[in-house]
């Protein structure tokens, strides 16, 4: 029996009350002697993911309390304890506003958030402190109003970036959107709320929990702490000449290029939808058409009993000749219709994700390498399932061929299909077109049908009840049942043509009062032979499909749609078989020539990845007007918008030591980073315009300003890596949590120097510091 809920409901709480409501029925209506075995709880996998990421998220907070309690002071780490939990249920709030429910990806924005929504906070609550440390007649209340006020400008400005940089996200097209837009749309919520919590919530808490003492600090001007020193001894000398200047600014630009290097050595490799880590398998098996259902029951149990050896799996329920139970990703590859006696599925449950190390893919592996000590029937094709992260497609790699005639397409999809034989790290290739259906052919001879008066109609009839059997009347089975057709037939091993069914009595009545009778062999003919193979259509063309996953050296589609385009090429083709042109993104224009047309997770990729390219090209511009409308200048945004290629030398070099795949969320993080890392880069030139007097050096003006913006630069840097590594543990979005936690480490210390660097090659007045 399979479960589905309701559009809007709560797939935990359903899964509770049918195992409670299944407890209740033992004794009852199930007898005590008959198992009850669960095969899939997506409720409780749901709730298990759910209580992770809460934790995580709490976790995120909890470090991000004590990171400020421990650099600013146990005041600030109090208001920053407020801040952040109000702006998560102020978040929530709108969420459900917009009619977005509590899921892996809205709960990922919000620990997403965590790490970026204090850092208006930390910015005011630094400020004010490092005002309240200077020696002035101003109460705290006037110095918190101007620090407030000094920051204020910039920190809007900053806001609005990272939400012009996380907004063009949303309108990413296709299956992606639905599954993205919870985080562009959470993410800037969070920041519109944070700002205002800044500004408004903050100064008035920080001023309830100052001193009593009416004044300020006693400290001289501003105060130079260890970090400060550390930066003028690091930052100095690289800002001592121009020339020194211009170096550094070369070699971290060779540091880019070389991060980006790793891409064309495949050292850092692409896929779009990361490895999931759900707790059930799918093994689809298809023989050849016309085996039996034995056969193919024999079969699966086969593959069961070696399925059963695998580490970590726990139970095996076969199907044969009949659909499991699909999910959405079984409705897309249309497993529901998988009703032939040749087709069965072994659906595996694996031990919960807590009481096992390895994750889904990988036990997919062992599971691969276990079935294929089993022998197959000649023909027979096997593929291994997981259930994506994502949007589901046919296959991870499916190859579409399209020709002018059935033959020459036939033809030109077997020789593609040996190639992908070919490549080593593809696995479990599948073909569309299958086997020639084997078929009855009755040929009704019409003279010998008037010779022995036989009615046209009596053989008709005959040969329908013979091969589909009668209907002889239903079983009922109370109201609230439909009833069940009674049918007499013969059994499956009689249904091929024979002696038996050949010696068939027929009526001879086509004359009035004939009483006589003849054999059905005497009126017709049979034959066995090979019927046609499946066709397709794709887009109002016809098409025959290779589908194939992807296990080894590399699990991406686009390395093998790189291996196979390159076994085309060299491959011999001939006049009557020529190469067929390749196709990466839509239909072929006409099928006058034969074609091939990648698809698969390939088109998602592609989409994707060309949406989230407009997406970051959209939000550069959108800060670029941004920064012009703040400082009134067209070049000075081109300097703070430098250090965003810098985060590519932390992300890449990320994804390398931990061996994780450049993944959609990975793109996301890469986005994002652009909106947080020029918030810093505004902060930054602010304080540099704010310090130019024409009076004092140019170097004086960006060590000091470089001083003085370090220390909020990096808690809101850290602070936001601290949220990230929350995200770490998640196969899924793994490449976000990387690309925030290594951009911002890369990029933080590199903006900090690289600005100034800019300053001093562009404007150096010659004056030393």
């Amino acid at each position: 029996m399979a479960f589905a809920k309701r559009s809007g409901s709560n797939a935990v709480v359903i899964a509770h009350t049918i195992r409670e409501r299944l407890t209740s029925l033992r004794g009852r209506l199930i007898p005590r002697d008959v198992a009850v075995t669960i095969t899939r709880d997506d409720g409780r996998s749901a709730n298990a993911k759910v209580n992770d990421l809460l934790f995580h998220l709490a976790l995120a907070t909890a470090s991000i309390v004590l990171l400020i309690a421990f650099t600013i002071g146990w005041r600030a780490a109090a208001v920053t304890g407020v801040v952040i939990p109000t702006t998560v249920l102020l978040t929530i709030f709108a969420s459900w506003i917009l009619g977005f429910s509590i899921n892996r990806v809205s709960l990922f924005a919000l620990i997403f958030a965590i790490g970026i929504l204090v850092d208006d906070a930390i910015v005011v609550i630094e400020n004010i402190s490092r005002h309240w440390e200077m020696r002035d007649e101003r109460t705290r209340l006037q110095s918190a109003i101007e620090a407030v006020a000094e920051v204020g400008n910039p920190t809007i400005i900053a806001t609005l970036t990272v939400i012009t940089a996380l907004l063009p996200m949303l309108f990413v097209s296709g299956l992606m959107c639905p599954y993205m837009a919870p985080i562009p749309i959470n993410a800037s919520i969070a920041m519109a709320f944070s700002f205002f919590m800044a500004t408004i919530a903050v100064p008035w808490m920080i001023l309830k929990l100052a001193p009593r003492n009416r004044h300020a600090g006693s400290h001289p001007h501003a105060v130079r702490n260890s970090l400060a020193g550390w930066y003028w001894r690091i930052a100095e000398p690289m800002i001592r000449t121009r020339g020194r200047a211009l170096i550094f600014l070369l070699g971290v630009g060779f540091a880019t290029l070389a991060a980006l290097s790793l891409f064309y050595f495949d050292v850092v490799t692409v896929k779009l939808l990361p490895f999931g880590n759900n707790s059930h398998l799918t093994v689809v098996l298809d023989l050849p058409a016309g085996a039996s259902l034995e056969a193919t029951e024999q079969t699966l149990f086969a593959l069961a009993r070696r399925a059963e050896t695998v580490h970590d799996v726990r139970s095996v329920t076969a199907y044969a000749g009949t659909a499991g139970p699909f999910d959405f990703n079984g409705l897309v590859r249309h497993y529901y219709a998988r009703q032939a006696p040749n087709q069965g599925e072994l659906h595996i449950l694996l031990k919960p994700r807590d009481e096992r190390d390895e994750l889904t893919n990988t036990i997919a592996g062992h599971l691969r390498g276990a079935v294929r000590t089993v022998t197959l029937p000649p023909g027979a094709t096997l593929q291994i399932v997981q259930s994506p992260p994502g949007p589901p497609v046919l296959a991870p790699l499916v190859a579409e061929i399209y020709a002018p005639n059935a033959k020459l397409r036939l033809a030109e999809a077997r020789e593609v299909k040996r190639l992908f034989a070919r490549v080593p790290y593809i696995a479990d290739i599948h073909d569309s077109w299958g086997y020639r259906r084997p078929q009855l052919d009755i040929t009704v001879d019409q003279s010998k049908l008037n010779f022995y008066k036989v009615e046209q109609s009596d053989v008709n009839a005959t040969i329908r009840d013979l091969l589909g059997g009668v209907a002889v009347g239903y079983a009922y089975r109370g109201a609230e049942h439909l009833p069940v057709d009674i049918t007499v037939g013969l059994p499956n091993d009689g249904r091929s043509w024979n002696d038996t069914l050949a010696a068939t009595p027929i009526p001879a009545s086509a004359i009035p009062g004939a009483t006589s009778v003849v054999e059905l062999g005497q009126i017709v003919t049979a034959k066995q032979s090979q019927g046609s193979y499946s066709i397709y259509r794709r887009d109002g063309q016809f098409a025959d499909m290779i589908e194939a996953d992807l296990a080894g050296k590399f699990q991406a589609p686009i390395y093998a749609i790189f291996a196979v385009d390159h076994l085309i090429a060299q491959h011999h083709w001939t006049k009557a078989l020529p190469k067929p042109a390749i196709g990466l993104a839509g239909a072929p224009l006409n099928d006058a020539t034969p074609t091939l047309r990648w698809a698969g997770e390939w088109r998602v990729t592609y989409v994707t990845f060309r949406d989230m390219g407009a997406a970051f090209i959209v939000a550069l511009l959108g800060i670029y007007v941004l920064v012009v409308g703040q400082f009134r200048s067209f070049k000075i945004p081109l300097v703070i918008l430098t250090p965003v290629p810098l985060t590519l030398i932390g992300i890449m070099l990320g994804h390398w030591l931990l061996g994780a795949y450049f993944t959609a969320t990975s793109m996301i993080g890469f986005i994002a980073l652009a909106g947080i890392i020029v918030r810093n880069s505004i902060l930054l030139v602010d304080f540099i315009r704010r310090g130019q007097d024409g009076v004092t050096p140019l170097r004086r003006v960006l060590l000091d300003a470089g001083a003085i913006r370090a220390k909020p630069i990096l808690l809101t840097a850290l602070s936001a890596m601290i949220g990230a590594a929350a995200i770490l543990p998640d196969p899924i979005f793994q490449g976000l949590g990387i690309s925030l936690l290594f951009g911002l480490a890369s990029s933080t210390l590199l903006t900090l120097l690289v600005i100034p660097a800019i300053y001093v090659v562009l404007r150096d007045d010659g004056k030393p510091a």
